[in-house]
């Protein structure tokens, strides 16, 4: 049995189902309002850019197809890069610091 109030209930309880909208739009780039249905600039929603393939997009994350070694490749050059130890100049500051030291004991 439906009571007058019904229709007026069901129009003020948020939908569950979809989902919040993104605190930037994933078209425009503007604020939006946790409880907007819509961008205040550009006017879009969860039918025109609000989906989740939109909301990742945005993320910057690398696609399905992404090559690691390629980008390392492109990025690095053909030589993979070698770790360098310290300088045989260091290590010859080093030592003499370390017979001054001793010197210094010994007298």
């Amino acid at each position: 049995m439906r009571r007058p109030g019904d229709a007026i209930r069901k129009l003020k309880m948020p939908d569950r189902k979809s989902p919040r909208p993104p605190e930037d739009c994933p078209n425009c780039g503007t604020a939006v309002p946790p409880n907007a249905k819509a961008c205040p600039e550009c006017g879009s929603d969860e039918l025109t850019g609000w989906s989740e393939a939109a909301t990742e997009a945005g993320l910057g994350l690398p696609d399905e197809s992404f090559d690691y070694d390629k980008f390392v490749q492109e990025e690095f050059g053909e030589h993979p890069a070698r770790p360098r130890g310290l300088a045989w100049g260091w290590w010859l500051v080093a030592l003499l610091t370390l017979a001054l030291f001793l010197f210094a004991l010994m007298t």
